[in-house]
């Protein structure tokens, strides 16, 4: 059928049984909110990849359901765009719809979720609240890169302050501390510099949820996407689960 945007919303709506001024409301609403409103009267046909996309998103959203299942619904979006429908998604998880959503953007996630699973090759390695994962992972974290990191590990590990020591999926080591790190960065590189060992650079953040998926996985994201048998992260809302491989 030759539809156009409002067209296909309203029989989409209509297909659904939601009441003439309900369905007017939303759908002028969600096509503010994925930005199709100058393309309402526009065959969806004569859309490009990225509005019909959108305008798949917004036929979602558009009945409320109890229960929404959004596979990777922002990709490829620009942000503006993805802020957006994160704020609309928010608004109809309070009025009680559950989401479950998939994504690979780690933000969205933390964003969005109430629960996130990690999903490792079909197994549910790890699940929980963003902040609950991260802080798993200690208070901050030290990037390191040293021209000798196999050694590194073995200076620093026995550090009281220190909890665990990993390769970084690049190169370098990422050390997990169960303190704040600022004041333990001299410390270390002393400890280090004693050994002979030089030091080519330094890090000091918070876990971010990258840390938490690398750390539970083994790799980063752009490894994770090269691997066609491996499945993306999903996070739920409203007390719903997710995952992440």
């Amino acid at each position: 059928m030759n539809l156009s945007v409002w067209e296909t919303m309203e029989f989409h709506g209509r297909i659904y049984s939601i009441p003439k001024e309900v369905r007017r409301q939303r759908i002028d609403e969600l096509l503010k909110v994925v930005e199709l409103t100058d393309k309402r009267k526009a065959l969806v046909k004569t859309l490009s990849g990225g509005m019909k996309r959108r305008l798949e998103i917004a036929r979602g959203l558009l009945t409320r359901p109890t229960l929404l299942f959004l596979d990777e619904p922002t990709i490829g979006l620009d942000i503006y765009t993805r802020m957006n429908i994160w704020s609309y998604m928010k608004k109809v998880n309070k009025e009680g719809v559950t989401i479950f959503l998939t994504t690979h953007y780690m933000d969205e996630a933390d964003q969005l979720s109430d629960t996130i699973c990690i999903i490792d090759k079909g197994k549910i390695v790890t699940s929980g609240t963003s902040e609950s994962l991260k802080n798993a992972l200690g208070q901050d974290m030290i990037y390191l890169e040293t021209n000798d990191d196999e050694k590194t590990a073995i200076i620093i590990k026995d550090m009281a302050e220190v909890k665990t020591i990993t390769k970084s999926s690049s190169k370098g080591l990422v050390v997990s501390l169960n303190e704040e790190g600022a004041h333990l960065i001299p410390r270390i590189i002393e400890k280090i510099k004693n050994a002979g060992i030089e030091v080519e650079s330094v890090n000091l953040k918070k876990p971010s949820l990258d840390d938490v998926f690398i750390h539970f996985t083994g790799r980063g994201l752009k490894e994770e996407n090269q691997d066609q048998t491996s499945m993306p992260m999903m996070h739920g809302m409203d007390q719903m689960h997710g995952a992440s491989h």
